[in-house]
Formats: C-alpha cells, structure tokens, sequence
C-alpha cells in the first residue's frame, strides 16, 4: 500500500511495502540498483573481498547495509570468481558474472560499471559501493541516494574530512627544497580552528547512466560527508586487525537487535570441546574443556544471558554431563535427532522467540538452528555447510577459545547496542 506522494526534481517517490520506489513525470519506475565490483584476483590479499572480517565476509558487511537500506530495486556484485559469485547471493545479492575484457589487473572501475549498465538497461542509477568499506550503514545510502532523486544532482561520492597537513614531494637525494601545500607553516592553525579538507573515503560513487556513458564526464556532482569513524579502506593485510576493531565499534550489524539475546545454546562437542573423549586405563571417560571457554560462559551468565550446553551425541554420559553442568554452572541437555524442533521447546518454555537466542554449532544438522538464530556461530575448523549458515565464524577453533570469543562477540553486540539506543534517546530529546 502507497504512502502519501512526495515530489522530487527527478519525478515522483512513493513508500511502496517499507520500500521508496522513485518514478518519473511519465510514471515510469527509476531502477536504481547497488553494484559492488568484487574481482577475484586481488593483488594485496588473495580472495579479500570475501575474507572474514569480524566473524563475517568483508563484502557480507556492505551487501547487508544494501540491503537493509531498502533504497535499491536490485542488489548486484560484479565477480570472476565462483566462491565470490556463492557468498554473494548467500548474502541476497544477484551476480553479475564479468568477462575477461573486464577482469583484468588493468581493467578500471568504470569499464566494469559500464559494462554492467550495457548488460542491465533498465538501470537508471548504479550506486557503485566498494566492497572494502565495512563500516558502511544504510543511512548512508539513503541520504546520499536522496542527492540525486530529490536535488537533481547527476553524480555523488563519498568524502571523509581530514586534517592533514602537506607538502611537495621532492625526489630523495635532491637539493630542491620542498614547500607546503595547504599551510603557513608560520601560522600553523590548531586543529580546532581548522575545518580541514574533504577527501574521497572510497565508499560509494552513485551516478546517472548518462553519467557513466559518458566516461563521468560533465553533469552535476556533489559530495556526501562521512564521519572519519565509519571511513574505513582495506588495502593491505596489516590493516585488517585495524580495521576489525573499528568495525565491531562502529559497523553495521543489521536490523535485529542483539540487546534482546538473552539464551545460548551451545553445542558440547565441537563447540565447548575439540569433539575428542578421552578413555583412561581404568575406562573411565574424560573431555576436555578449554578455561578460557568456562570463562565466557560465565561472563554471559553475569550479563543475565542462560547458557544451555547441549549434546546431539550418545558419546556425552551421565556422569560427564552432570560434571561438566557442575564445572560451568550450565543446564545440560542431551538431545535427539530433532535439534531444531527440541531447542524450539525449550524457547516456548522460556517465551522467547529465535531473535531471543544465539546459538553455537558445528556441522550439518544445526544448519537450521543457526539460521533461524538471531545470532549464530561456528569455531573456525567447523565444515562448510555449517560455516555459510552461520552470522560469525570463529578466528579460534572448537576446545580451544571458540566460545569465549563467541560470549565476547555477544557482549559487544549489547553493549553496542545499549550505546546506540541511549544516542537515539538523545537524538530524540535534542530534536
């Protein structure tokens, strides 16, 4: 159902089911569509655009705020590559699969882009969106986007506002004296008394189709300012630890609200412990539990989240179970071959709902939990199928350390989301 039309310079915009929808005078639909180009042939780091940032695929982070955003009628990545071609449309992107003319190292930008508008002539506006920016959030989109179907402008790109100095390069070994370029070095300003200088972050380039058939040439462009926080580029391997700290601060993490996580489920073997059982001389049997993951469980536990260890295996007895419930102050439950259907029991007895529960597995038969979960994990050395159905993958491996950086992650996605909602009770008082 339409909400109440709004004007714009380039037509008309309608709200149509959650989602604007921009037309022209004639009634015609404006196809604006977000193209991601991810090659597979990276130079700096191999496969980076699909590397795991954060416990999520570094091009999942901008495919989600595409998404998400709701400002799209179609959501692309450009690959050459089949592994980037299956996360992408994990992630609910369409492929566009690019040929070899376009796929090489000196293959530009806008050859691909161009390429892909030939390809897709019902596209009006492409917002090219760089894959290496993570820190990227809808709002972004949606007000950079409103530059061009509410102000006419043909081109808009991403800049961040620095507050650097520079001078001339001079080649080493020279007696050429370098010279500033935007100071006085004998009236050098304070930082509070300089606005600084707009440089492109590298985020986003949203342009016309005219625009780009015409090589960017001419038409009316503008700029959209970032906050230096979310200005994040991934060039070289030595920026990720960087740049995974800035993300889990200050990335997207996606409509659902992980303050309201209040249960874990997580499995035993594979999870807690390294799967192995081990058997003593007299038969008796033992597990081994990492004290770093018992440390976690407790750091959730002081945060009012319940820890449920469970078990799909016949290999966990009785004795063990009640040892290890005793060791992590955790209920455990052995359960059968409907993992889903059993752990769905266990939320109606405690009213809550998936988005309620994260949940921690490691193979093919919780593919469905961690699905549905509102957050989802697997230790690093956990297959495939079980990985691509997960929202975080583990830098540690199951037994040792996985469930402590899983409680950790936990903890700061309500923390971060504490923070956000206090910013939004503010931002409400203060307008």
């Amino acid at each position: 159902m339409a909400a109440a039309r709004k004007r714009t310079l380039s037509g008309f915009e309608d709200v149509i089911d959650g989602k604007t929808k921009i037309f022209k005078d004639s009634g015609e639909k404006i196809h604006i569509a977000a193209l991601i180009l991810a090659r597979g042939g990276s130079k700096g780091i191999p496969l980076k655009n699909i590397k795991v940032l954060a416990g999520v695929p570094l091009i999942g982070w901008v495919l989600r705020a595409a998404v998400d955003s709701k400002q799209f009628d179609s959501v692309w990545v450009s690959t050459d590559h089949d592994d980037i071609e299956k996360v992408a449309k994990a992630w609910g992107a369409q492929v566009h699969r690019r040929s070899p003319e376009v796929s090489k190292d000196s293959s530009s930008s806008l050859d691909t882009i161009q390429e892909f508008a030939r390809l897709n002539p019902e596209v009006n506006v492409i917002c090219h969106i760089q894959a290496t920016s993570p820190c990227l959030h809808p709002f972004h989109l949606k007000e950079a986007l409103e530059l061009i179907t509410n102000q006419g402008f043909t081109s808009v790109f991403a800049v961040a506002r620095q507050h650097h100095f520079r001078w001339q390069e001079v080649k080493k070994g020279g007696s050429v004296a370098t010279k500033p370029l935007n100071l006085d070095p004998s009236n050098r300003p304070r930082r509070q008394d300089w606005d600084g200088e707009l440089c492109e972050n590298g985020s986003f380039y949203i342009h016309t189709r005219a625009t780009i058939e015409e090589g960017l040439q001419g038409g009316k462009w503008a700029y959209y300012e970032m906050l230096p926080e979310y200005s994040v580029d991934i060039d070289v391997d030595i920026d990720w630890p960087v740049a995974e700290q800035r993300v889990l601060r200050f990335g997207y993490f996606g409509l659902d609200k992980p303050e309201v996580v209040c249960l874990l489920l997580c499995n035993i073997s594979g999870c807690l412990t390294d799967g192995r059982v081990l058997i003593s001389v007299s038969g008796e049997e033992m597990i081994s539990v990492n004290t770093r993951d018992t440390m976690g469980i407790r750091m959730l536990q002081r945060e009012g989240v319940e820890v449920i260890l469970i078990s799909s295996s016949e290999d966990l007895t009785k004795a063990l179970a009640d040892k290890l419930s005793q060791r992590t102050g955790c209920e455990v439950r052995q359960l059968g071959k409907d993992i889903q259907g059993e752990a769905k029991a266990m939320m109606d007895y405690r009213d809550l709902d998936w988005k309620a529960v994260a949940y921690m597995g490691n193979d093919a038969p919780d593919v469905d939990c961690l699905n549905l979960a509102g957050l989802s994990a697997v230790p690093r050395d956990a297959p495939v199928v079980a990985i691509n159905a997960a929202k975080y993958s583990c830098h540690n491996v199951a037994g040792l350390g996985a469930v402590r950086e899983f409680s950790e992650h936990i903890l700061l996605l309500k923390k971060k989301a504490k923070s956000q909602m206090e910013q939004d009770r503010i931002h409400r008082h203060a307008f």
